[in-house]
C-alpha cells in the first residue's frame, strides 16, 4: 500500500510511468562497477563450472527482470529463452504474462435511490510492463484485487437500481476503462470486466414481482376491452349488410344449423321459416 501511495503521489506531480522506472535505472557508481567487473572476471576464471549458474532459461509466456546490485540495468525484460547473468551480483524476477481472471466477492452496495443490493463480477487483466509491475508496487495481482472491489463500489453507487438491472455492459465497461487507468502505472492492462450476479433483497423481490404481475393482468384487460370493441363493431357492420338483404339472414340462418348438425351433441332443432314470422313481427 505503501507503494500505491509513492505511485499516486508521483502520478499527481505529473511524473509518468518510464521516469518512476529510471529512477531506478541509474548508474552503479565507482564500486558497482567495480563489484560486476570482479564478478565477471571471476565467472571466466572458474568457467565452465559457474556456466549453470550464469544461464537462465525463460518460458515462452515469461519474462525476467534483471537486478544488478539492487538496480535494474535495462529499461526491457529479458525473454523469452535463453540469456546470461552474472552470478554474484545479479538476481532476476520472472513475471508470467498470460491473462488472469479472478472473482469480485460479493460487495453490499447502496445505489443512488437508496437500494441495497449484492453484487459480484468478474476481472480478467494481464501485465503489460514487466517492470513496471515489479518495480512500481510490491504485489501487482493483490492490488489489482482490491482496487477492482473498490472500484465496482464506486462505479455501482452512482447508478439507480433501474439502470443496474437494464445496463449492465455499460457499467462494464465504465468499470474496465477506470480500472484500466489507474493500474497502468503498474504495468497492469485490464482487458475485461463482467458484472455476474445481482441480488436483490426478497422483500423487494416481492414488491417487484407483484408490480409486474398488475401490469401484465391491466394490459390483459385493456386487451380484452379492445377485443371486444372491435368485435362489436363488426357486427354492426355484419347487421347492416344482412338487413339489406333478407334473403342473406336465411342463408346465415341455414349456414348456422349446417354448424350445428356437425357437432355430435343431443340437441334437437326444428327448423321454422322466418315467413311464418313475418305477421307477428309486423304487429
Amino acid at each position: 500500500m505503501e507503494m500505491e501511495g509513492q505511485v499516486e503521489s508521483q502520478k499527481r506531480r505529473g511524473v509518468s510511468k518510464e521516469d518512476l522506472i529510471s529512477e531506478r535505472t541509474g548508474s552503479l557508481g565507482c564500486i558497482g562497477w567495480f563489484l560486476v567487473i570482479l564478478s565477471g572476471f571471476f565467472t571466466i576464471l572458474l568457467s565452465p563450472f559457474t556456466i549453470w549458474f550464469c544461464l537462465k532459461i525463460v518460458k515462452e509466456y515469461e519474462r525476467a527482470v534483471i537486478f544488478r546490485l539492487g538496480r535494474i540495468p535495462d529499461k526491457k525484460a529479458k525473454g523469452p529463452g535463453v540469456f546470461f547473468i552474472l552470478p554474484c551480483t545479479d538476481d532476476i524476477v520472472k513475471v508470467d504474462l498470460r491473462t488472469v481472471s479472478f472473482d469480485i466477492p460479493p460487495q453490499e452496495i447502496l445505489t443512488k435511490d437508496s437500494v441495497t443490493v449484492s453484487v459480484d463480477g468478474v476481472v480478467y487483466f494481464r501485465v503489460s510492463d514487466p517492470i513496471a509491475s515489479v518495480a512500481n508496487v510490491a504485489n501487482a495481482d493483490f492490488a489489482t484485487r482490491l482496487l477492482a472491489q473498490t472500484t465496482l463500489r464506486n462505479v455501482l453507487g452512482t447508478k439507480n437500481l433501474a439502470e443496474l438491472l437494464s445496463d449492465r455492459e455499460g457499467i462494464a465497461h465504465s468499470m474496465q476503462a477506470n480500472l484500466d487507468e489507474a493500474t497502468d502505472d503498474w504495468g497492469i492492462k485490464v482487458e475485461r470486466v463482467e458484472i455476474k450476479d445481482v441480488k436483490l433483497p426478497h422483500q423487494l423481490q416481492r414488491a417487484m414481482a407483484a408490480e409486474a404481475e398488475a401490469t401484465r393482468e391491466a394490459r390483459a384487460k385493456v386487451i380484452a376491452a379492445e377485443g371486444e370493441m372491435n368485435a362489436s363493431r363488426a357486427l354492426k357492420e355484419a347487421s347492416l349488410v344482412i338487413s339489406e338483404s333478407p334473403s342473406g339472414l336465411q342463408l346465415r340462418y341455414l349456414q348456422t344449423l349446417s354448424t350445428i348438425a356437425a357437432e355430435k351433441n343431443s340437441t334437437i332443432i326444428f327448423p321454422l321459416p322466418m315467413d311464418m314470422l313475418t305477421p307477428f313481427l309486423r304487429k
